[in-house]
């Protein structure tokens, strides 16, 4: 039986984190884009984050990265991030994305 094309709408990854100031946030974007780890990456903020740590309530001001990669650098550009970060426990959250075939073949062609 001949191979039949694939039905699943081409993908993206998603990569969502935050930090603590702008400047280490558009410290790390430059860098995943400009190693060829992220097509691009956009900084929202700042926004308001409320969560637990170390048994504490905190609230604190932070710049959320939405990073988008090609499925084949997701783990670079996890890793990569992973080292980058200032934060003793990152988040990085990690979404599959379906995207319009343009799109999705703009962000596969852009990492290394």
């Amino acid at each position: 039986m001949p191979d039949q094309p694939s039905t699943k709408p081409p993908g993206v990854v998603l990569i969502l984190s935050t930090f603590g100031t702008a400047a280490a946030a558009e410290a790390c974007g430059q860098r995943l884009v400009a190693d060829g780890l992220a097509a691009c990456v956009q900084i929202d903020g700042p926004i308001r984050s409320i969560y637990r740590w170390q048994g504490e309530v905190q609230i604190e001001a932070e710049f959320r990265l939405l990073i988008k990669t090609a499925p084949a650098a997701r783990e670079a550009c996890q890793t990569a991030l992973e080292q980058l970060h200032p934060y003793d426990l990152p988040e990085i959250v990690v979404l599959d994305a379906a995207a319009s075939p343009a799109y999705a073949a703009w962000v596969a062609g852009t990492p290394a």
